[in-house]
């Protein structure tokens, strides 16, 4: 994001919403998956509309814990029977039960396969080679110190919105509201920093029988709560529900699909993005572990205070452990060089496929808690959640630039 004056915009979407539907579901397989065997691979891919739910994708898994010679998927330890179950109970566990989605009325096809051996051959530890990179890409990571989870503040703020809104929706408090939601935040910058809210936008599924003016003033405190005092937009420019109705929502109102929403999942477009999503795959692919790696780096720099933002990139190839290049971009608020700080970052972290594996514990059944509301600006959990969130680098970072 660039110094000086102007408004910027972010969007969140809920749990509910279509493509985090689906993202749910990929997410949850893959720790069904992970959690029989840590070194399972698993692309798995989920499309949701009215009533229907597919699943394809390529998995493969110690032979032993799947119980067939390719590994997939009709007996042992992960089966499709298996696999409906998880996909039922994460559409029951976001509260669909409306006539045209249901948890258990919908219909689940299942079009999963063995991986490719030539995607294996490339990844797999042989001889002398060590673990590759699942693909080529480049992944991005970035940190600002707009807010206290190191985020900008737009997309926090965005996804702080729909987090309350849900949680009161699963408590019971507000009964008229359903799954689906979007929000959009736009905030007035001055100097380079937030100041302040010029919109704000909800958009969220309610029941039938209440009306846009009480929906308003249902979402109206939650807003509120998640703002900064004062920084509240000006009341015609609160829209809440602009179209005048929001009662068809989720898969029954737009297919859903993995991997859709990105800008979401990461820095609300304040940052760049390498175009790879996450949901749905395991931590060989680079697409998912090397963009946690990459904002645990940068996340760490600011946490340090060797910069107020920070953006690195990362660059792979498939079949190839280290990575091609490690970028780093302080923006103009870096108090240290750049490319000594590339390299001390390189010093401290392992950034071979294995390595961020190991250092960040990707190989756990973690995944489908990332779903919704971002995979960055989380708090680390003790299970291993949300690890590339820890700030362990800090002492070590600043002992390099003393």
């Amino acid at each position: 994001m660039r110094q000086g004056d102007f408004v910027f915009t972010s969007e969140s979407v809920s749990e509910g919403h279509p493509d985090k539907v689906c993202d749910r579901i990929s997410d949850a397989i893959v720790d069904a998956f992970l959690a029989s065997d840590p070194y399972a691979r698993v692309a798995c891919e989920t499309l949701a509309t009215t009533n229907r739910i597919v699943i394809a994708g390529e998995v493969r898994m110690d032979k032993k814990k799947c119980g067939v010679k390719a590994p997939m998927l009709k007996s042992g330890e992960i089966n499709k029977k298996l696999i409906e179950k998880i996909v039922r109970e994460a559409v029951k566990d976001i509260g669909y039960e409306q006539k045209g989605f249901h948890w258990k009325k919908a219909k689940v096809a299942i079009h999963l396969h063995g991986q490719s051996a030539d995607i294996a051959m490339g990844v797999d530890a042989k001889g002398n080679k060590d673990e590759g990179a699942g693909d080529q890409g480049i992944m991005f990571g970035y940190a600002c110190n707009e807010t206290p989870e190191l985020m900008p503040a737009p997309i926090q703020y965005a996804h702080n919105i729909l987090r309350l809104m849900a949680e009161a929706r699963h408590s019971g408090k507000e009964k008229m509201l359903e799954p689906d939601a979007k929000s959009q935040v736009t905030l007035r910058y001055v100097d380079g920093k937030p100041v302040g809210a010029t919109a704000i936008v909800v958009s969220t599924q309610h029941n039938a029988k209440v009306d846009q003016d009480a929906v308003r003033e249902i979402v109206r405190p939650y807003v509120e709560q998640v703002l900064p005092e004062g920084w509240m937009c000006p009341e015609d420019h609160f829209y809440v529900n602009p179209t005048g109705q929001f009662v068809i929502g989720g898969p029954d109102g737009d297919t859903g699909l993995t991997g859709r929403k990105i800008i979401v999942d990461t820095y609300g477009g304040a940052a760049p993005h390498g175009g790879g999503a996450f949901s749905g795959k395991d931590p060989t692919k680079v697409d998912r572990s090397a963009a946690y790696a990459a904002r645990y780096l940068a996340k760490n720099v600011v946490a340090a205070g060797l910069a107020d933002r920070c953006t690195i990139q990362l660059a792979y190839a498939i079949g190839v452990s280290h990575p091609l290049s490690v970028y780093v971009d302080t923006q103009g608020t870096g108090k240290v060089d750049e490319n000594k700080l590339s390299k001390v970052l390189q010093e401290l972290v392992d950034l071979t496929p294995r390595g961020i594996r190991e250092r960040l514990g990707l190989n756990k059944p973690i995944y489908a808690r990332t779903a919704a509301y971002g995979h960055f600006g989380r708090t680390p959990e003790a299970d291993g959640g949300f690890s590339w969130e820890r700030t362990d680098l800090v002492k070590d970072l600043q002992a390099a630039f003393r």
